[in-house]
């Protein structure tokens, strides 16, 4: 798929203070794109849009570039120790995204310049819980894949854990550019996973993202490289078919799989939920969606930040649990299955 490029870019004053800051405004004013200065990367002011839907889409067309103020790390379970965040946002328009809840009205694609501080701060927690093996999730607020033509900041943060005994850097996408990183001495420090889903998935609710073909030849490259590999199948939808659609999927990565001989294979399953306030954004930006968000056909289950997630009833999570376990373990016996949620 065509690399995202911008269609206008803000930036931070003191973003300009970073080598990576300066180079991506010469690049945007190289490619005549406008670029105007906003005093932070939280409040921008001019991206167009009379409704929610069209300023949704003039918003994943939008760069923002500034300095992450706050280096203190979020614990991040089950997926990792902790995570970090090289920008937020990202160019793919998936319906389902929780982050629709957590961005709110931000849902423009920030990138973050002062990237050797945040890997400063990372290395802190490393030293600090030595000899034990810290791990970090990158990728949780951002896909920072789908922006590293630009930024070159995956590849430096690669590097960096490659150099680390006791670190260690998780990684997930939905996009395939990955020919930049597939040199790097990564030391297998870094667990890069693909996020793929069932073709009916996919096609319906997961815009502007790589189709599966692509993720799964970016996903033979990684392996071929040397680094441990993993996929996420989520969000997991109960639908008409969905056993024959997730079974379909399973066969294919198998074969697919089957040339590569990752080092090690693992994966995440992660049912759909939503929330009062992103069923209500998302109903706002895709009016005509089919994501199926009947809170009547589902269990409300309170969290620990005082709101509450729709999941599927316990039955029927336990039943998408089962049939993946037996699936995956048919097909894939030496993999992990690192946890279902």
């Amino acid at each position: 798929m065509e690399l995202f490029m911008p269609t206008r870019v803000f930036f931070e004053p003191g973003a300009l203070n970073y080598p990576l800051g300066r180079e991506l405004y010469e690049l945007m004013a190289a490619k005549g794109i406008p670029r105007r200065i906003t005093p932070s990367h939280n409040r921008v002011l001019g991206i167009p849009g009379d409704t929610p839907q069209i300023a949704y889409r003039e918003a994943k067309r939008t760069l923002v570039v500034g300095v992450k103020k706050s280096l203190k790390l979020d614990t991040c379970r089950p997926s990792a120790d902790y995570e970090f965040a090289l920008g937020t946002s990202c160019p793919g328009g998936c319906q389902y995204c929780y982050l629709a809840t957590t961005l709110g009205r931000k849902p423009y694609i920030r990138i973050y310049v002062n990237v050797d501080e945040i890997l400063a701060a990372v290395g802190s927690y490393i030293n600090k819980n030595q000899p034990a093996i810290t791990s970090f999730e990158a990728a949780s607020t951002a896909d920072p894949l789908a922006v590293e033509h630009l930024t070159g900041s995956l590849r430096k943060t690669i590097a960096f854990f490659g150099r680390q005994k006791y670190g260690r850097l998780r990684v997930v996408s939905k996009f395939a550019n990955v020919d930049g990183l597939l040199d790097l001495e990564h030391q297998g420090h870094t667990k890069f996973r693909f996020s793929i889903n069932s073709a009916y998935v996919i096609e319906t609710f997961e815009a502007n993202t790589a189709p599966l073909s692509e993720r799964l030849t970016a996903a033979g490259k990684m392996a071929a490289a040397g680094y441990p590999l993993g996929f996420i199948i989520a969000p997991l939808f109960l639908y008409e078919h969905w056993q024959a659609d997730y079974r379909r999927l399973l066969k294919d990565l198998a074969q697919w799989l089957r040339p590569h001989q990752p080092p090690s294979l693992s994966f995440e399953l992660i049912s759909h939920r939503f929330t009062a306030r992103a069923k209500k954004v998302i109903l706002e930006r895709f009016p005509q969606t089919k994501l199926e968000m009947d809170e009547r056909n589902r269990k409300l289950k309170w969290g620990k930040y005082g709101y509450g997630k729709y999941l599927y009833p316990p039955e029927q999570l336990e039943t998408l649990k089962n049939w993946f376990t037996d699936e995956i373990k048919e097909r894939f016996p030496q993999a992990e299955i690192e946890y279902f949620t």
